[in-house]
């Protein structure tokens, strides 16, 4: 059988890798990890000899090429079914606001963007990036006043694919440090402090390669 290899990009910055790499995590794959630096000269041509868009991540699992998040995801809520919630309701819940975070919040995106190691409270505060962020903590609060009242994650007790699609998120507001309502922040100090993101940081934290573009934040 084909080994199976999640391709990456740096675990510093790569708010969609450490998405897949959290689903293949949470579906007990078990993987080889390699890394492709971002925005090098050649990115791009390394990423297109795996992925057909040339863009991370992108999964090799017994013969079979999985890429875009979302797809990756969904592949491995196939393995574990228990990867989104049992209830209908709340399954519909999770993969909806999975899918508003896989396809919005751009402001945010741009001005704070995921960087797992610097700090850099009070910056990149505008006025997009605000509306985004009031829109993420409202969301975290309903689903989990409707759905996770009985543990510290947007479902409950079990850290899920929802869950992972907002992990990058959460370091967002580790790293940027705006303001957020008591029940964001105990939802973001769950998240930080999960075993699998202890994990993915410590290996960003030992990454000896880095990207410009990433290294000057904006002015709020």
């Amino acid at each position: 059988m084909a080994e199976t290899i999640l391709y990456i990009g740096n675990k510093r910055f790569s708010s969609w890798s450490l998405r897949g790499w959290l689903a293949c995590k949470l579906a007990g794959l078990e993987f080889r990890e390699v890394t492709i630096p971002l925005d090098q000269p050649d990115t791009e041509a390394e990423l297109g000899k795996v992925s057909p868009t040339a863009k991370a991540p992108s999964l090799h699992h017994a013969g079979k090429v999985i890429w875009d998040t979302m797809a990756i995801a969904e592949y491995c809520a196939e393995i574990k079914p228990t990867l989104w919630p049992e209830d209908p309701v709340a399954r519909a819940h999770a993969r909806s606001i999975a899918a508003e975070m896989h396809s919005g919040f751009m402001e945010l995106r741009k001005a704070m963007w995921m960087d797992v190691v610097k700090r850099w409270p009070g910056r990149g505060r505008t006025k997009g990036a605000l509306a985004d962020i009031r829109r993420v903590c409202d969301s975290w609060s309903d689903t989990r006043k409707r759905f996770g009242a009985d543990g510290p994650f947007l479902f409950g007790k079990e850290f899920n694919l929802a869950d992972a699609f907002y992990a990058p998120v959460a370091t967002r507001f580790v790293t940027w440090s705006p303001d957020l309502p008591n029940d964001a922040i105990a939802y973001v100090d769950a998240v930080w402090h999960h075993p699998l993101m202890r994990e993915w940081v410590k290996g960003a934290q030992a990454e000896t390669f880095t990207a410009a573009r990433y290294e000057t934040p904006p002015e709020s």
